[in-house]
């Protein structure tokens, strides 16, 4: 799993890459806050590797609440930026800061 962030100088945005490896799986999503946990709205592209992967523009100066969606499942990324406890959730969930 990763992230790679490009922020872009002429618009306040960031264009954030997620990727993560998930050969078995058959569809993966990223959802958080800055797409209203949209499973449809977070849907990433599965490549020939099995490495699912999608980019978004984010607006900066924020921190967003993520997780991926593998299969239904809920997964955490590793290398987020931070994690917070989610009432909601009952459980952590990745902090993407821009």
């Amino acid at each position: 799993m990763a992230i790679k962030k490009q922020f872009v100088k002429t618009k306040p945005v960031c264009k954030v890459t997620f990727s993560v490896a998930a050969k078995e799986a058959s569809q993966a999503s990223v959802v958080g806050d800055f797409n209203n946990w949209s499973v449809a709205d977070g849907a990433l592209s599965k490549l020939k590797n099995g490495t699912f992967k999608g980019v978004f523009d984010v607006n900066k100066d924020a921190a967003y609440e993520f997780k991926y969606v593998i299969d239904g499942v809920f997964v955490n990324e590793p290398e987020a930026d931070s994690f917070k406890w989610n009432e909601f959730a009952g459980n952590e969930n990745g902090v993407l800061v821009v």
